[in-house]
């Protein structure tokens, strides 16, 4: 305990230089892709269109 002092921590250090090449390359690689799809319209919407059809029919019916 005495007379001991703490070292400082030792630690390696991986040097990296800066390449615009391979920095090139990361940003397609990471830039994100769309897909372009085909608009679908939900089923709910051939439902309602199926009832309002029907329900017009059957107060054009009454109405007769």
């Amino acid at each position: 305990m005495f007379g001991h002092r703490p070292k400082p921590k030792q630690f390696d250090y991986p040097y990296r230089y800066y390449d615009p090449e391979k920095d090139e390359k990361e940003k397609r690689r990471k830039r994100i892709k769309f897909e372009s799809h085909t608009r679908r319209r939900p089923a709910q919407f051939k439902t309602i269109v199926f009832f309002a059809v029907l329900l017009s029919l059957v107060v054009y019916l009454i109405s007769l």
